[in-house]
């Protein structure tokens, strides 16, 4: 029998109220498994934390991009959750210019080639027939099944763009900037697998926020849990299979524990589990007395001649993220933050958006040095969540580096819980690596 969940025992103790454990929790609790997550941050969401400051909401790590953002109502809890969306394509600066790219949409909804604002034969992003190819290509992969992705050989990003017949500069002015900010890694050293899924994600769609920040997710996860079910604040100093013992409330029986924190967190609770390398982000929050005139675009550097690899003007994307008639402008440095961070930064912001910064006031910087699992090949998206029978571990570090991966992490360990604790469930390994959470 199942015992009842009360403040000194619950059935599944949960380490860490992030996506993943908050997505177990949902699964296990429909089951009618009794379950306590403990968070030791003040909020839930781990990484995903959005800072309010004098009105402005402020990612930790910068904007979730493409798929990475799971659909409204494709999880519990998700039905209220509103998407801003990016106008379509990308604005790339190259050669001191900007050059509209990679709109995959029109009126119809039909795929078209990447357009330039020049019509320079040496324009970085190449020439109409260039243009060209790089629409029926992204067209072929908008439509190409997910098995067929996977079951192709896996090796670096970068390798593989370069071996697919494409000219070297729409790899170089487009491709590789864009999945550089996509995947938080600047070299592409990112399974090709991994990569060519989610640009079919870019070519089937728009790039997409969650209104009101990052945070909306977790937080809306965690709303639709019954009252109690997470606690915050809450330190764990030692776990094992049958009690958490906790800095704040003393022993948590259990029958099974579940350690769903960052990667690092969780090798520290379960020595011997491997990590991943990670790819370390340092996110920039500015205002400036008037928005750039790049409207609800991201603008990526293809020339690599600074740190910032994109930038948005967030207030335009999403208007809850700022006062009323107030800007925000986000940016995204991979790597260690150089030195004089603002200045440098806002010394290449210069360059991108083509206007002065001088009067541009530093919000809130935000370094995170495991920001992003890195993903290199061969890369296994379903790694295995069970240590043990009564001991299991999820996260973005288990599947993709997305919210959808650590969604589906969550799932799969709940999954493998209930198969123990032998509860009859539906399987919940669910959609492919694509899919809709």
């Amino acid at each position: 029998m199942l015992r009842a969940h009360t403040s000194d025992h619950a059935d599944v103790v949960i380490i860490g109220a992030g996506i993943a454990g908050l997505s177990a929790a949902h699964r296990l609790i429909s089951a009618g498994v009794d379950v306590s997550v403990l968070e030791a941050a003040p909020h839930v969401g781990g990484r995903m934390a959005t800072r309010e400051l004098d009105g402005f909401r402020l990612d930790h790590l910068g904007p979730l991009l493409g798929s990475g953002c799971p659909e409204p109502g494709t999880a519990p809890g998700l039905d209220g959750l509103v998407l801003r969306e990016f106008a379509p394509g990308a604005l790339v600066h190259s050669g001191g210019r900007q050059y509209l790219a990679g709109d995959v949409r029109s009126a119809r909804g039909a795929l078209r080639a990447v357009r330039s604002r020049s019509s320079a034969p040496c324009a970085p992003l190449g020439g109409a027939i260039e243009q060209a190819r790089l629409g029926a290509w992204l067209a072929r992969l908008a439509a190409t099944e997910e098995s067929r992705i996977l079951a192709r050989p896996d090796r670096a990003a970068l390798d593989a763009l370069s071996a697919r017949g494409l000219p070297p500069r729409l790899v170089g002015g487009f491709l590789r900037p864009l999945l550089s900010a996509l995947l938080g890694d600047p070299d592409l050293t990112t399974s090709s697998r991994i990569a060519e899924l989610t640009l079919r994600e870019y070519a089937r769609g728009a790039l997409r926020v969650p209104s009101g920040g990052s945070s909306t997710l977790p937080e809306l996860l965690a709303a639709a849990l019954p009252p109690g079910t997470v606690r915050t604040g809450v330190h764990v100093t030692a776990a094992d299979i049958t009690s958490v013992r906790t800095k704040e409330h003393g022993e948590l029986g259990c029958r099974s524990l579940l350690v769903a924190t960052g990667a690092g967190a969780a090798a520290e609770l379960l020595p011997g589990l491997r990590t991943p390398p990670f790819h370390p982000v340092t996110v920039l929050h500015h205002t400036a007395p008037r928005a750039p005139a790049t409207g609800n675009r991201l603008l990526l550097d293809a020339d690599r001649s600074g740190p910032v690899s994109h930038t948005a003007v967030m207030s335009e994307v999403d208007p809850s993220r700022a006062p009323e008639g107030r800007v925000l402008i986000t940016s995204t440095v991979p790597g260690p933050p150089p030195p004089d961070l603002d200045r440098s930064v806002r010394a290449h912001l210069a360059e991108l958006y083509g206007v002065p910064t001088g009067d541009w006031e530093l919000l809130a910087s935000h370094h995170d040095p495991e920001a992003v699992p890195a993903m290199p090949p061969p890369h296994d998206p379903r790694r295995p969540v069970r240590v043990l029978s009564g001991l299991y571990v999820c996260g973005d570090h288990r599947d993709t580096s997305t919210v959808r991966g650590a969604l589906r992490s969550g799932r799969r360990a709940a999954a493998a819980i209930l198969g123990d604790l032998g509860v009859r469930g539906r399987d919940v390994d669910g959609p492919g690596l694509s899919e809709a959470a």
